[in-house]
């Protein structure tokens, strides 16, 4: 049976198991996102949006739907992947299930807590009704199929006039306990006016089985609302991760999305921003380091349907050996929306011979009195700048590394917690294989 239909068959199953009332609105969005996912099955290379990334070695793998067994991991098993310099939340998943013994949760600054018990609890049934699915595209198959399969993942609301103190971690592990996993997880984070949160995200196999992780987010950043969202990225080679992100901006609002690739064997990142309000500013910056025969697609769209807001994004890319990168990003500007200042720009290092990089930035403006630019890069790196280095004593290695850090560094610089920010710039340094000494 093919991985499609295995999905399919297995959605009744699925439903019975979740204690889901059949009468209600979540029971009918699921129940109409598997009939989609079953009508345009999964997506091809055929499709204009995956031209460049195709999902048919994955497919081939008898990937298992539910997990019969649940591991229970210590913490020393995993602390390396959590930021515990500083004092943070959590909100841990093994094997798609909740880990009560390696999360903090919380209800005193608002909600940071368990999808799943939102969706049963009647005192979240009106958030959930308002907010569940709303953003997230009905007729895209993969975040369809997330739908239909949600049941775990993280739900963080903030109330009005919050300011959460400590950042909040999500961390998804995979023990292996499968030898080929399937996760399907969901998170619906919801910021009311005037607050801010910031939020790490990381998926991490802790074993040499295969994984699939088909993730959808979904983001509302309500009325001057500050939302600072991370991704880290870096995973092993026998895992692969699909990523859908859905933000929606209210009048006035910040929202940052930041993601760091460096680990998987395939990372598709979707990222969706839609304006519904005036003065609204979205930040998307991404830094990809990969190589072997990695492949990171980032797909990006922003939507500008007010008056007054601004765009920003910045991607860098630096691959090695047979690696592969893909940067399709999407800027669209309705006619009302008039005095948009967006701002595009991906930059790409190819240091392996048969490195490839496959962008295509767009602009679609329909508006008249706006200020937007993209611009791309492809190339290797400065020779004279390299010789440069040689010529005062740096060792061809060295020199080469502090170079490509540098190309990467604008967008290290925009981490906005201190310890995550030295996190990162280890990462870089370990994955250009030298010793750079960072200290922040």
């Amino acid at each position: 049976m093919e991985l499609k239909d295995k999905l399919v068959a297995s959605f009744m199953a699925f439903e019975n198991k979740g204690n889901i009332d059949l009468e209600s609105p979540v029971h009918k969005l699921r129940t109409a996102a598997i009939n989609k996912f079953e009508q345009l099955g999964f997506p091809a290379k055929k499709d204009e949006e995956w031209k460049y990334t195709s999902l048919n070695t994955l497919l081939k793998n008898d990937f298992s739907v539910f997990p019969d067994t649940e591991n229970v991991l210590e913490l020393k098993d995993v602390r390396q992947y959590f930021l515990d310099e500083i004092d943070t939340y959590r909100i841990v998943f093994v094997d798609g299930l909740y880990s009560p013994f390696l999360s903090h949760t919380s209800h005193e600054q608002g909600d940071i807590c368990l999808l799943s018990s939102a969706l049963k609890q009647p005192k979240y049934q009106m958030i959930i009704d308002h907010y569940f699915g709303k953003i997230a595209s009905n007729d895209e198959s993969l975040t369809c199929l997330n739908t239909a399969f949600a049941r775990e993942g993280a739900f963080i609301r903030i109330p009005k006039n919050t300011i959460v103190e400590r950042p909040v971690q999500i961390l998804y592990f995979s023990t292996g306990n499968k030898k080929e996993l399937r996760l399907q997880p969901r998170n619906l984070v919801i910021v009311d006016e005037n607050s801010h949160v910031q939020i790490i995200e990381r998926h991490q196999s802790l074993t040499t089985n295969k994984v699939l992780t088909n993730a959808v987010t979904e983001i509302f950043v309500n009325k001057r609302a500050i939302v600072d969202y991370y991704k880290l990225q870096n995973d092993n080679l026998s895992a692969s991760l699909i990523d859908n992100t859905f933000v929606q901006q209210k009048d006035s609002s910040i929202a940052t999305v930041n993601t760091f690739s460096f680990g998987g064997k395939l990372t598709r990142n979707n990222l969706t921003f839609t304006h519904e309000g005036e003065r609204v500013t979205s930040n998307l910056n991404g830094i990809t380091i990969i190589g072997e025969s990695q492949h990171v697609d980032n797909h990006t769209m922003i939507h500008h349907k007010r008056e007054n807001c601004e765009s920003h994004e910045l991607y860098k890319g630096i691959f090695d050996e047979q690696s592969t990168g893909v940067f399709n990003g999407k800027v669209l500007v309705d006619k009302i929306a008039q005095k948009t200042n967006a701002y595009q720009q991906n930059d790409n290092v190819l240091i392996g011979e048969k490195a490839t990089i496959n962008a295509k930035p767009q602009l679609e403006i329909f508006a008249d009195d706006v200020k937007c630019s993209h611009g791309c890069t492809i190339g290797q790196l400065d020779d004279k700048a390299l010789f440069y280095l040689q010529s005062r004593g740096i060792p061809k290695k060295e020199a080469k590394a502090l170079l490509l850090f540098a190309f990467g560094n604008d967008v290290v610089e925009r981490i906005k917690i201190p310890s995550l920010k030295t996190r990162i710039s280890k990462l870089i340094a370990e994955k250009l294989k030298v010793d750079l000494q960072i200290q922040i």
